[in-house]
């Protein structure tokens, strides 16, 4: 077979960049009514809600693929014309009319499965974290813009209202200059560190469901014995398969700020963290990253198209990262957001009042808390705690938050992350949580991780994706992959 392509027997194995001598170009620019037809590579869970989403934006589903079959029953079932698949190196071997592709699998094999779609010259929409080792985030980035297709990180909130009204206000200096950004979660709220292990004897009798495929769960990583302590959601705590707390929610909050303020690779990263174990993640962890000085904000890999670049030396940055519960607590900056909020509290967004209602359930106990999940960003001239699902941040002194509330638009505006893609690959303008963006950034989040499994601080070099004083680290920067799942050299020229 062609090793430009990616088989069964051969994943694309050890192919040189000299080998890719042409692009691969999408079949054709389509019309605004022309059918755009669509393949799901993994269909239940998150992925079912992906499928219907993609629909309702105007793709069509002609093929879905999942390794469990129960699972993604919903989806099957919703969809009854449309080729079923486990593998999804045959369905794309097989499928040579489809257009595009989305991958919601568990992290392990988002790398796999996007790049392989990609040399065949399909748009891919692929859920967050983008990748599930640093490596593999340069890889696809590079490959999504050799193959010149349109990609989308499923990171939803980048698409929406608060995100980018407050990547306009800080860009226009609605809290000044801003030095230092502080943003959590409560995750991990499946079992991780001790817990975990202590899960996984529990189970270690469970028999495998008859409709899951074990060997292609695993992918890429190397194989073990099936255990329910994996599937189907925990698998986030578990080093070979997902990236914990940080992987699964930081392409999230830290969002806004990376954006915004341009930031780019960091010089060092550094951790703390507790409960850590070798297979899986920690209890919690605090993560701080340390970026350089930046000349312009606006630029970065989408150049002017977000916004005017800012005329002002911009400082350097600290931007930390808390998970977990640590000594019983939610891991917070608890001091700086009692002097950011001063007793002020969020309004609780309409539709999670209406949705509370009809489910007759109580708005959940701590939704208008700060503490639960957001972002502090401390200014010369203020601060701004900031949450990605209304627009009624804390802005203190108030007064700034009136002084620029007359911040002309500068990002365009999209129904949601879906109609943003799919307008995309109809010709329209590039999505803005592509690759080329979503690729750097997850880097970034990842490295977190890294100076977690780690235990000491990283001195990072982007360019050479080294770290500088820990040559121990190059064998968690790119992953071995098991035979048979090898991802290609990234294409070149």
């Amino acid at each position: 077979m062609d090793n430009r392509y990616i088989s069964r027997r051969k994943f694309l194995g050890a192919a040189a960049a000299s080998s890719l001598a042409f692009t691969y170009l999408p079949r054709r620019v389509w019309g605004a009514n022309e059918r755009f037809y669509v393949a799901g590579i993994g269909v239940g869970g998150k992925g079912a809600g992906e499928v219907k989403d993609v629909t309702k934006a105007g793709g069509t589903f002609v093929a879905l693929c999942d390794v469990d079959q129960q699972r993604a029953q919903g989806t099957l079932k919703a969809f009854p014309e449309a080729k079923r698949y486990q593998d999804f190196r045959v369905m794309l071997e097989k499928e040579k009319g489809i257009d595009a592709v989305t991958v919601s699998t568990p992290d392990h094999t988002h790398a796999a499965a996007s790049v392989m779609a990609m040399t065949l010259g399909k748009h891919v929409y692929c859920q967050k974290p983008l990748t599930h080792s640093i490596y593999e985030a340069r890889v696809m980035a590079q490959t999504a813009a050799y193959y010149k297709v349109q990609t989308q990180m499923g990171n939803q909130a980048h698409a929406g209202e608060p995100i980018r009204r407050a990547v306009e206000l800080v860009r226009a200096g609605i809290i000044g200059p801003v030095r230092e950004v502080h943003a959590w979660t409560n995750r991990p709220i499946w079992p991780q560190g001790r817990g975990a292990l202590d899960e996984r004897k529990k189970l270690a009798d469970q028999p495998k469901p008859d409709d899951l495929d074990w060997d292609l769960w695993v992918g890429p990583a190397p194989l073990r014995p099936y255990n329910g302590c994996y599937v189907p959601f925990k698998w986030r705590g578990w080093w070979d398969f997902g990236c914990g707390a940080l992987g699964d929610m930081a392409c999230h909050i830290m969002d806004m700020a990376y954006w915004a303020l341009d930031l780019g690779s960091p010089l060092s990263v550094e951790a703390e963290s507790g409960g850590l174990t070798q297979e899986t993640g920690p209890d919690w962890s605090t993560i701080t990253y340390q970026f350089a000085p930046r000349a312009a904000v606006g630029g970065g890999a989408l150049g002017g198209a977000v916004g005017p670049k800012a005329a002002v030396q911009q400082p350097a940055v600290k931007f930390v990262w808390y998970d977990g519960k640590k000594d019983g607590q939610q891991n917070a900056p608890h001091e700086l957001l009692k002097r950011a909020t001063d007793g002020a509290k969020f309004k609780e967004p309409p539709q999670q009042e209406a949705k509370a209602k009809r489910a007759k359930k109580k708005t959940p106990a701590g939704i208008d808390d700060p503490s639960r999940w957001y972002m502090v960003l401390v200014g010369d001239a203020g601060t701004m705690v900031f949450r990605r699902s209304a627009t009624d941040w804390i802005v203190a002194p108030g007064s700034r938050a009136e002084q620029f509330q007359d911040v002309p638009q500068t990002i365009r505006r999209v129904a949601n992350e879906d109609a943003e893609w799919i307008e995309a690959c109809r010709g329209g303008p590039k999505p803005l949580s592509s690759f080329d963006y979503s690729g750097p950034f997850t880097e970034m989040v990842l490295l977190g991780n890294l100076a977690v499994r780690l235990g000491r601080k990283i001195d990072w070099d982007a360019a050479a994706l080294k770290a500088k004083n820990a040559p121990e680290a190059d064998e968690l920067i790119r992953r071995e992959y098991r035979k048979g799942w090898q991802l290609p050299a990234p294409p070149t020229g």
